[in-house]
């Protein structure tokens, strides 16, 4: 008799809604509640009890669990965090102030900078200075230490950074900080910068290590008793958290890193955009996840999501690159704006609707939600056109109330412009889609890409509703609405590799190359990575990449590339130039003959093998028309009409069924809009594919 196929559970914890998966073998269950703010994981465990009971399972028959949260994002966007102090080298308690000293609106003369998580009186210089090769230029105070010590203390700090210069090439000062502080003051929690992240670029490392410590009290007292709460339960399987960029990683290695997980929900979308690239055989695609808070947009090229260590928490000027908190992670490389279903609809000064980028999030949510909701969202208006049936939101469990919506926008749009509410429905959508659709383009632009060339993946409880007019605007003409795209973020989890990141700062200049340090270097990260890797997955095999960050000697800024897997000799470092000189060409459109390379940041990713999911297999089927269940009247603000949609349910379409529009797909977690002019069908894998018509 085969062994039973494991049971195993995603949670995606997002700003208005959690949604759960379910996968054991050929079962699955999906559920998706309202997200619960002052207790997140109350939602969470009424989920998991939900679609355990969907297929008869009991808690402890769980094998696997994993886990992502917006609870750090939201704790560093909100300044929910703990009182955290940084210990720095004398001179440079202000570094996090000063930042790098860019404007990132040269012409905004009331422009302002992001304020640093710590404040001046709780960042104390010691005196003690390392250089950047290493070595001890002047001997560690331990005098100030202590000093330093008695002052945090005194002021009520919870959190310590220890950010010190040239830490990277040489942690022996911060070792001894963290020493003296935990014999002195066991009680707080430290985070180093040579731990946090090793890397040139002191604001940057300060900055990251600041968030890191900044969180940590607080991802770990939750973390730690939402383990206790589940074994209560009885559900005693091992816990993984999504990282930021894409992989799982322990509940331990969580709670030292938390500033990893601050993308951890949209890393997940990010998995499931890049597992279908890859089962479909997608070169290029588009991912596009909307829920109720956000929408991010990524792309996926040849079934890989692109990676950065670069991210911003906490935009807060007008959306602008350069005006968040920035921390140094590995992360997957998307745009997210406030765009989601909960996005509130305004009139500006000129009388102009506006969307965002607040939300009305889970509580009180959308005014149709009639939890005391007082602002027009975009589900309101998709309410108000149609698109929504009121009756069956949320698989029916979830009524709407369609007078709240329509009294709503009236009194707030509609009536302020002498419009008819369908209008004023059509404008908050039109204008919601061109802020995301820009988005794209600008993001397209950053990376060098082109969003023709793509098919887009589009997924979120909102994004199936606006999939095929993102795909006109972008000039897209293929969209794929994967199975369970409610939930896809979560089921992005359950296709996420167990893995691990590890980068540390090391310059290097072409002419002057120490191979035995270069590999002595990688071979320790590569150590590290595995072994919390094989913290998660004891008897798995243990995958390994490698890269290093390169520029011209003298420029500011690198890219990064692939390493090859063997030991690094000469030869290797020449066919490194040439891919680097590529790379460069490609995206610069030049190249610079003899100018010598430097290296200064060396990065080893190892994951488990067999934890990333295989692709599917495909059903044989039949192409044959899908029978619509009735039909409704939507509006349409392209002809300025009420038109008749046919109404299909997802889940009694079989393989090969297909469709015209204008019609709308119905499914538990969100409708698919298929415009005039559009064709859909359900492929094998149940996934559905828009093809729009080149007329």
């Amino acid at each position: 008799m085969p062994p039973a196929s494991p049971l195993r559970i995603a949670v995606d914890i997002g700003g208005t809604f959690t949604d759960i998966v379910l996968r054991r073998g050929e079962q699955s269950a999906t559920a998706k509640l309202l997200t619960t703010p002052a207790a997140p994981e109350q939602a969470m465990i009424e989920g998991i009890l939900q679609v355990l009971a969907a297929v008869g399972a009991q808690p402890r028959e769980l094998d696997l669990l994993v886990h992502g949260t917006t609870l750090a994002t939201n704790a560093l966007i909100e300044r929910k965090g703990a009182p955290t102090g940084l210990i720095t080298n004398e001179g440079f308690r202000d570094v996090l102030a000063m930042g790098d000293e860019k404007r990132f609106d040269h012409y905004d003369l009331d422009l302002e900078k992001p304020q640093p998580l710590v404040p001046r009186h709780s960042r104390i210089g010691v005196r003690g200075r390392m250089r950047a090769d290493g070595l001890e230029h002047e001997p560690l105070s331990m005098d100030d230490v202590d000093r330093a010590i008695d002052v945090l203390r005194a002021q009520g700090v919870q959190a310590l950074a220890i950010g010190l210069l040239h830490a990277y090439a040489n942690p022996a000062h911060e070792q001894a900080v963290a020493e003296r502080v935990r014999q002195r003051w066991p009680q707080a929690t430290v985070c180093l910068s040579s731990q946090v992240c090793p890397e040139i670029r002191e604001f940057e490392r300060f900055a990251t290590t600041v968030a890191n410590a900044y969180v940590q009290p607080l991802m770990s007292r939750y973390l730690q008793a939402l383990q206790q709460r589940l074994q209560a339960l009885g559900m005693n399987c091992p816990l993984f958290l999504v990282t930021s960029g894409g992989g799982l990683t322990t509940l331990e290695t969580a709670c030292r890193f938390p500033i990893r997980l601050v993308e951890s929900g949209p890393a997940g979308g990010a998995s499931l955009s890049a597992w279908l690239a890859r089962s479909l055989g997608l070169a290029h695609a588009l991912s596009f996840d909307m829920g109720g808070t956000t929408a991010k947009i990524c792309f996926i090229t040849d079934g890989r999501a692109e990676q950065s260590r670069r991210f911003e928490v906490a935009r807060a000027w007008k959306n602008l690159k350069g005006s968040g908190w920035p921390v140094r992670i590995p992360v997957t490389e998307m745009v997210e704006i406030g765009a989601g279903g909960g996005s509130i609809g305004r009139l500006d000064r000129l009388g102009r609707i506006t969307m965002g980028p607040d939300s009305a999030g889970a509580l009180p949510g959308p005014v149709c939600y009639g939890r005391g909701g007082q602002h027009p969202t975009v589900t309101d208006a998709q309410l108000l056109l149609a698109r929504l049936d009121a009756q069956h939101f949320a698989g029916g469990r979830m009524p709407l109330d369609e007078a709240a919506a329509r009294a709503c926008v009236d009194e707030a749009l509609a009536r302020p412009q002498s419009l008819d509410v369908a209008w004023a429905a059509s404008g908050m959508i039109e204008i919601v889609e061109e802020n995301m659709a820009n988005a794209a383009r600008v993001h397209a632009i950053e990376r060098g890409q082109t969003t023709a060339q793509c098919t887009l993946i589009a997924f979120g409880g909102a994004a199936p509703l606006h999939a095929a007019s993102m795909a006109r605007r972008l000039d897209i003409h293929q969209v794929v609405i994967p199975k369970d795209a409610g939930v896809g973020s979560a089921v992005g989890f359950l296709l996420s590799p167990l893995a691990f990141e590890l980068v540390r700062s090391l310059y290097v200049d072409e002419r002057k190359l120490e191979f035995s340090r270069i590999n002595g270097l990688l071979d320790d990260l590569q150590g590290q990575a595995s072994a919390i890797v094989r913290a998660g997955a004891p008897a798995a095999a243990v995958l390994v990449r490698r890269w290093v960050d390169v520029r011209y000697r003298g420029q500011g800024h690198e890219l990064s590339i692939e390493l090859p897997a063997a030991t690094l000799d000469a030869q290797a470092m020449t066919g490194l130039r040439e891919d680097f000189e590529r790379r460069y060409e490609r995206q610069y459109g030049l190249r610079i003959p003899g100018v010598a390379l430097e290296f200064l940041s060396w990065t080893v990713a190892a994951s488990a093998e067999g934890s990333q999911a295989p692709a599917a297999v495909p059903q044989a089927c039949t192409a044959t028309a899908a029978q619509p269940l009735g039909q409704r009247e939507v509006f349409d603000p392209h002809s300025g009409q009420w038109q008749a949609h046919a109404i299909y349910e997802r889940e009694a379409l079989s393989p090969g069924a297909w469709l015209a529009g204008p019609a709308l797909v119905r499914e538990a977690q969100t409708t698919t809009l298929v415009p005039a002019g559009w064709r859909a069908s359900l492929d094998g894998l149940g996934h559905l594919h828009l093809l729009r018509s080149q007329a």
